[in-house]
């Protein structure tokens, strides 16, 4: 394809350089990693080998418009006047996605709102009718990302983010990202040519990312569209190409290993490793770490332990001994390599690492730790040719990714298109604004003795001596009332009234019967239980939800595919 343009891969923070990787490896030109993404050129058949084939990216947006604007209003302005009928007619349904990190633009949803209502104003000022939203399902993604004062409209490629391979039918509590497992797998350096084990597997993310990555299978193949599907430009036989291609896929030599102390848990990852169809390479077991004693002579081993937010403070302390314990004692000449907050819970393994990475597991900063495993003493070790480059804490600021460069305000304006809106005057400079030499003069009011009289306190009024200004009776002048016991002809206890016995100061009657009144009349009195509710009938509330028969539980949708080159040979013959 000789049509190349623009394009921007987003990841996770720490994920960057593995992205880079990726993207050169697919025929990727002008590569550059920033902050959370990368940026790359290419045509059609590179955007759909980088949805088809990047473990470590989560989206793939192809940018389309880039200008500056400075308030919400001048954004609106702006993108009213882009023409959007190149992307897009009054019948396409669209949805709009928002990242922000300015001081002018503090609301991400606000720029949405007003987006939309730029992109809907066009054509109803040039087609007479508008396009409709679309939250789920919509024809087209625009993604906007707004850096301070610069505006870049893209269009999203992949629809939803490229995470959801969808080969997880279940999962357990905080599972891992597959994107963020991928790119730990690929950080170790692990390509499918030793063994592989996670003794704390949860859902078995670490697994089947690292089954993929050692038959070289690629994670699209389990989705079942993609957003560029839609577009008008859409090439389907190329993309059908891309997606049938299975050469670059090969046959795994070793074990993947996987377990876990909760028998749910591994059910849910047998059912998603089963799945992904790699089920061959991976062996399961439900036991705990301290019972794997029997393992291969070498491996990586990847785990992620539970960050403490449901165990006590004493329980973390004894998981990682624990840890440590059955490293140092079973896993001799493994690369152990763990994932976990950056806090003292590390120092309880008792081992120390030879490099630390920072990662962001969601909103919770961690860290993946490498720890060489050897038999013996460190001597020992090294005279027989072993060498570990310990981690030093000292060194931590110069390993941790540096901040990515930002480009110059005229290299940015070059790139940006000229729109009539920067030309109109701005909202914000209609506020009348004024120097030090320009402001008005003040109001001078005079020296402050001289803008109120005050009397001296000598001649204020004189209200004279307390006990002249009331006149109060002196206290044996005070009326008297008598005694308290004449004031009140209270009955004395014997006089009081007698009601007799309670059972004869009521008659009773059951409920239900009937009584006269004075009238003749004959009331009925109903239960109480029967008038409640206001005459309605009482609700009878019976379990929700039918049950499911013991022989279905664990039945599991199997993931449909497309349609590859192996159906095709297979129906032929």
């Amino acid at each position: 394809m000789e049509n190349k343009f623009s394009m921007v891969a987003k990841t996770f923070q720490g994920l960057e350089d593995v992205l880079r990787d990726e993207l050169i490896s697919l025929g990727a030109e002008n590569v550059e990693m920033g902050r959370r993404m990368v940026s790359f050129e290419g045509d059609l058949e590179m955007m759909y080998k980088a949805n088809l084939c990047c473990r470590t990216a989560l989206r793939i947006l192809k940018p389309i418009e880039k200008f500056t604007a400075h308030d919400p209003d001048e954004l609106y302005d702006i993108v009213r006047e882009i023409d959007w009928r190149k992307y897009m007619t009054p019948d396409t349904t669209f949805a709009i996605d928002s990242t922000v990190n300015s001081e002018d633009f503090t609301h991400s949803k606000f720029v949405t709102y007003r987006v939309k209502d730029g992109i809907v104003d066009h054509f109803n000022d040039t087609e007479g009718r508008r396009p409709s939203i679309c939250v789920a399902g919509a024809d087209l993604l625009f993604n906007v990302h707004i850096d301070h004062d610069r505006v870049t409209i893209s269009l999203d490629s992949s629809g939803e983010p490229l995470s959801r391979r969808g080969y997880r039918q279940e999962q357990t509590e905080a599972p891992l990202n597959e994107v963020l497992a991928a790119g730990i797998i690929m950080k170790t350096g692990w390509r499918g040519d030793c063994d592989f084990a996670d003794p704390m597997c949860g859902s078995g993310t670490f697994l089947v990312e690292a089954a993929l990555i050692a038959s070289n299978i690629n994670p699209g193949i389990f989705r079942q569209s993609f957003a560029f599907e839609k577009w008008p430009d859409f090439d389907k036989d190329l993309f059908e190409e891309l997606y049938n291609d299975d050469s670059g896929e090969r046959e795994f030599a070793f074990r993947i290993y996987g377990g876990d102390i909760d028998p749910d848990a591994v059910a849910i990852a047998r059912r998603n490793i089963k799945a992904a169809q790699v089920d061959n390479m991976v062996e399961l077991t439900c036991r705990p770490m301290a019972d794997w004693t029997e393992n291969p002579d070498n491996g990586v081993l990847v785990m992620n332990p539970p960050y403490g937010r449901r165990l006590r403070p004493d329980d973390m302390v004894e998981l990682f001994r624990g840890i440590g314990t059955c490293l140092k004692q079973n896993f001799k000449g493994w690369n152990a390599w763990i994932i976990g907050p950056d806090n003292d819970d590390f120092s309880n393994i008792g081992l120390k690492p030879s490099l630390k990475i920072p990662l962001l597991n969601g909103s919770i900063e961690c860290s993946l730790r490498e720890f060489v495993l050897f038999d013996g003493a460190y001597n020992d070790f090294r005279a027989a040719g072993g060498k570990v480059n310990f981690y030093e804490e000292e060194e931590e600021e110069n390993r941790r990714p540096r901040k990515m460069k930002r480009i110059s305000d005229d290299e940015w304006r070059g790139e940006t298109k000229k729109f009539g809106g920067h030309q109109k005057e701005r909202r914000y400079d209609k506020k009348k604004t004024f120097r030090r030499d320009e402001r008005p003069e003040s109001r001078s009011y005079g020296p402050r003795d001289d803008r109120r009289d005050f009397k001296p306190r000598e001649e204020r009024r004189s209200y004279g001596p307390r006990e002249e200004r009331h006149d109060f009776k002196p206290g044996g002048e005070k009326r008297s009332y008598g005694p308290r016991e004449e004031r009140r002809d209270f009955k004395p206890g014997g006089e009081k009234r007698s009601y007799g016995p309670r059972e004869e100061r009521r008659d009773f009657k059951p409920r239900g019967e009937r009584r006269e009144d004075d009238r003749g009349n004959r009331r009925e009195y109903e239960r109480r239980d029967d008038r409640r509710g206001s005459g309605r009938d009482a609700r009878i509330v019976k379990p929700q939800g039918p049950k499911i028969s013991a022989d279905k539980e664990h039945i599991i949708s199997p993931v449909h595919f497309r349609s590859r080159k192996k159906n095709y040979s297979d129906s032929e013959d």
